[in-house]
């Protein structure tokens, strides 16, 4: 069955405008980080087709980072082998066969809400502050 361009676009423009509302709601006023020549950690919570941290990966690569290195805990095996086409390490700790989903994975795979991002970006900054203060 073949998506008409339209509902593709539309869905498209829908996940765009979501990605831009996140930003602003978790970067507030902060500036985006600087990564150039350094290394960067991407870690998810699981790889099943991998379609988004293939998208975080070449996104990433444009600020040019010294090195991607992608971490998870459980991913398709298939899904992390071809991880290491595009990110320069790779770290996958369960590859388990069959996979089937990353929620199959864990007692409780409710979604982060933007309250307990908001909270965690906050102890973020504050830990930052206290470091560079010492």
């Amino acid at each position: 069955m073949q998506i008409p361009d339209e509902v593709i676009d539309q869905v498209t423009a829908e996940e765009q405008r979501e990605l831009e509302r996140r930003e602003r709601e978790y970067r507030g006023d902060r500036p985006a980080l600087d990564v150039s020549g350094r290394w960067v950690i991407l870690i998810d919570d699981g790889l099943a087709t991998g379609s988004s941290m293939r998208a975080a990966v070449a996104a990433l690569r444009l600020k040019g980072p010294a090195r991607i290195v992608v971490a998870v805990p459980v991913a398709a095996a298939s899904t992390c082998e071809a991880m290491q086409t595009v990110a320069d390490e790779v770290v996958c700790i369960r590859t388990p066969e069959p996979f089937g989903a990353v929620g199959l994975w864990y007692d409780d795979f409710s979604q982060t809400t933007d309250e307990e991002v908001r909270e965690l970006l906050r102890q973020a900054d504050e830990a930052a502050t206290v470091s560079q203060s010492h």
